[in-house]
C-alpha cells in the first residue's frame, strides 16, 4: 500500500511538469497564405530556418494560397489551431484589417495579435521616363485634359485604393483602370497602360527607362531616394502594404517573445539586409507594441482611403 501510494505521488508531480513542458518542444508551422517565391516567402522561411536552429525543432513554411480569396483562407485556418504558438501567420495587412469584414466567422472579431512587423512591399506608381509628366502634380494636370490608364493588381488591394485616393487628393481621375496578373516593364513599353502601381522589383530592369512618380510606403525606398513617399505627397494617405507574424491573442507571452527573438535576429541578419539592397523592401524589425499601434493607424488611414473613395 505504501508503495503504491508512493508511485502515485511521484505521478501526481510529473503530470504538472509534463504539462509545463517548454516551448517549443514539436514541430512549429509558419502559414503563409501566398504561393512561394515572394519577399514575405523569403524572409519567413529564413526565420523558419533560423528557428529550427536556435530551438532545434522542425519549423516549416507551409503556403495555403487562397485564390480568389486572398489571403484570408489561411489565416482562418490559423485562426482554428490551437493558440499555443505551433501555427504562427505571416500575413499582410488586410488580414488584420479586412478580414473581420470578409464574412469568415473566425476572423470576426479580428483574433490575431501581432508578434511583430518585418516588411514593407516596395509598392509604387510609375509611368515611362518619356511620359508628359515627371510627378503626381503634373500627372494631375495632364489628367484633367487627357486620359490616362491605370493598372494595378487588384481593386481592393490597399496599395491600388492608396492610388485611387491619391487621384482624388490631387483632383483628378485615371481615364480607365485594370487589373492585369503582371506590371513590369512590358507593360508601360506596350502601351497597355501609362500608369502602373506595381513593386519596384518588377521594373528594376527597366529603372533606367521608368519615371517612379512615387512610393506606397511608409518611408522612402534606398534605390531611389529622390522619388518621394505617399505621406509626403498627401500626410492623410500615409499607408503602406507590410508584412508580419501574427498570433492567436490567446497564446501565451512567453512563446511570443521566443518567435519575436528570432525574427528579430533575421531581420537584423546580412542576408536580410542584402535581401533589402537587392529589391527596394524595407525590411526591419517593429516589436509587438509598435506593431499594434501601426494598425491601429492604419485603421484610422485606411477610413481616409475610403471616404476619399466615396465608399
Amino acid at each position: 500500500m505504501k508503495k503504491f501510494l508512493a508511485l502515485a505521488a511521484i505521478a501526481a508531480t510529473a503530470l504538472p511538469m509534463a504539462a509545463l513542458a517548454e516551448y517549443p518542444e514539436k514541430p512549429v508551422e509558419f502559414v503563409v497564405p501566398w504561393p512561394p517565391g515572394d519577399l514575405e516567402d523569403v524572409l519567413t522561411r529564413m526565420i523558419a530556418d533560423e528557428f529550427q536552429a536556435t530551438y532545434g525543432v522542425p519549423a516549416a513554411v507551409v503556403n495555403k494560397p487562397g485564390g480568389g480569396g486572398g489571403p484570408f483562407p489561411g489565416a482562418a485556418e490559423v485562426a482554428q489551431a490551437a493558440p499555443d504558438g505551433y501555427t504562427i501567420g505571416s500575413f499582410v495587412t488586410g488580414v488584420p484589417l479586412v478580414g473581420p469584414q470578409t464574412g469568415i466567422p473566425v476572423l470576426n472579431p479580428n483574433p490575431f495579435e501581432p508578434v511583430g512587423l518585418f516588411l514593407t512591399y516596395p509598392f509604387v506608381i510609375a509611368t515611362s521616363a518619356d511620359a508628359p509628366y515627371g510627378s503626381m502634380e503634373e500627372l494631375a494636370a495632364y489628367a484633367q485634359d487627357n486620359d490616362v490608364a491605370l493598372g494595378h493588381f487588384g481593386s481592393p488591394l490597399v496599395p491600388t485604393q492608396a492610388t485611387f485616393a491619391l487621384a482624388a487628393e490631387l483632383g483628378f481621375d485615371y481615364g480607365s483602370e485594370a487589373a492585369f496578373d503582371a506590371l513590369d516593364c512590358n507593360t508601360l513599353a506596350s502601351g497597355d497602360a501609362d500608369v502602373i502601381n506595381t513593386t519596384l522589383q518588377l521594373i528594376l530592369p527597366c529603372l533606367d527607362q521608368v519615371n517612379v512618380l512615387v512610393s506606397i510606403t511608409g518611408e522612402r525606398i534606398s534605390l531611389i531616394p529622390d522619388t518621394r513617399a505617399i505621406g509626403e505627397v498627401a500626410p492623410d494617405l500615409d499607408v503602406a502594404l507590410w508584412n508580419g507574424l501574427f498570433v492567436h491573442k490567446d497564446t501565451p507571452a512567453d512563446v511570443r517573445e521566443k518567435i519575436a527573438d528570432v525574427a528579430e535576429r533575421v531581420m537584423n541578419s546580412d542576408s536580410a539586409r542584402e535581401l533589402s539592397a537587392q529589391t527596394g523592401a524595407l525590411i526591419y524589425w517593429k516589436d509587438a507594441e509598435a506593431s499594434a499601434a501601426q494598425i491601429e493607424s492604419d485603421m484610422a488611414t485606411m477610413a481616409t482611403i475610403a471616404e476619399r473613395n466615396g465608399q
